[in-house]
């Protein structure tokens, strides 16, 4: 997401004198990514960010997996994971890989009495239900319902939620997340035919500096482990900063949909991008125009990816029995395609109101144990017709 932002007051020239009231020197960092190689901000802090007092407790957060090599289409009742007071304890991972952890959360409670930061990957937190502030080192974006909040790893931030009615679909990206390289130019700003552009963007805004000290927990996930670090001054003690890299807010409501006179692919719904996946948004749309269009879509093969869908309002109109909140796990290596009635009555409609958002992946996913619990353990057999479900039943084999 190459834009320049900066908030705060920085020096005129990088990596020189700069003083606070008192005399001393502002304490310098730069936060970057692949090395020196990638995007990166300079940040100017009241303390050192290096002063450690203690490291305490840490623990394992490696999701257990129950079925490693998977190749079962599957419904998750994502709705059915139980609220939890603690942010970090709420997330619950469903579906992994070495490339991304995919997962829920209903957290009831603000972060308050600990900063987090991420690491080992890249976080993408999409808002399903509820609404407040993302509270960062470099400075606060407010968010709500449909936002999808892009977090670099190593961002030490808190969330401050407005209600204890939160839901939130999240995805930890062991690969920096971008926006798709197709809708980009060669400088990095986003192309006339992109679905959305910069003027959408959530950046930054409202810094907070503190010039505390004393006892500041820090929970930072590392290696599939939470430590617990203690801190002697405030993490959020940044008086400026500029460059490029730095989280923000994107509303799924301000993606503009392509459209065509037949059926579009699903990679006109993309959003952002890793080497790894590729995350897409389904927003309400008008179908296809022409004559004999038949809006729903083709069966389709999964040979090199898996397809997971988050349904987030709206008629789905290529599923029957689809929920808010639910997840679809389509893997790669078999086919799928619109459910039984679903072709046909999609002929001669003009829109859709569907809401969601996919996530496909070019390795395998996992699924976890939590995932099992929500499994709803029929899905795959939806795609039958009428009279071999009838006979499946009729012979105790469902």
């Amino acid at each position: 997401m190459p834009i320049y932002h900066r908030l705060g007051k920085v020096p005129s020239k990088r990596h020189t004198i700069y003083r606070q009231p008192n005399g001393k020197l502002y304490n310098e960092q730069l936060f970057g990514t692949i090395g020196f190689d990638g995007m990166s901000s300079l940040s100017y802090h009241i303390h050192r960010p290096t002063q450690v007092r203690e490291i305490n407790k840490s623990r394992s957060l490696t999701p257990i997996v129950a079925v490693e090599k998977n190749i079962q289409a599957r419904l998750l009742k994502g709705f059915d994971v139980d609220p939890v007071d603690d942010f970090l304890d709420s997330r619950v991972p469903l579906l992994v890989n070495g490339d991304i952890h995919i997962g829920l959360a209903a957290p009831r409670h603000s972060v308050k009495g600990y900063f987090y930061k991420n690491v080992d990957a890249d976080e993408m937190l999409f808002i399903h239900k509820g609404s407040g502030t993302l509270r960062t080192m470099l400075g606060n974006v407010p968010f709500e319902y449909g936002d999808y909040l892009i977090i670099p790893r190593g961002m030490i931030y808190q969330i401050e939620f407005d209600s204890e009615d939160n839901r939130i679909l999240y995805a930890e990206s062991f690969h920096p997340i971008y926006t798709p390289k197709r809708y980009r130019n060669w400088f990095g700003q986003l192309l006339e035919h992109s679905p959305f552009c910069e003027r959408d963007y959530k950046l930054p805004e409202e810094l907070e500096t503190y010039d505390e000290t004393g006892e500041f927990i820090m929970k930072i996930k590392k290696q599939g482990h939470l430590h617990e670090l203690v801190y002697s001054t405030h993490p959020f003690d940044v008086v400026g900063w500029d460059g490029y890299n730095f989280p923000y807010g994107f509303s799924i409501h301000n993606f503009e949909p392509i459209t065509g006179r037949v059926h579009q692919p699903p990679p006109v719904h993309q959003t952002f991008e890793t080497g790894a996946f590729v995350i897409c948004s389904f927003c309400p749309r008008m179908y296809d125009y022409h004559p004999e269009a038949i809006p729903a879509p083709y069966n389709h093969s999964n040979i090199d990816s898996d397809e997971m869908l988050y349904y987030v309002d709206g008629d789905f109109m290529s599923r029957n029995h689809i929920e808010k909140g639910h997840i679809t796990l389509h893997p790669g290596g078999i086919p799928h395609g619109p459910h039984p009635g679903a072709y046909e009555r999609s002929i001669g409609k003009k829109e859709t109101g569907e809401l969601a958002v996919m996530i496909d992946t070019f390795k395998p996913l996992m699924i976890t144990e939590d995932a099992l619990k929500l499994d709803d353990g029929e899905y795959y057999q939806s795609w039958l017709e009428p009279e071999f479900a009838a006979q499946i039943g009729k012979n105790g084999h469902k």
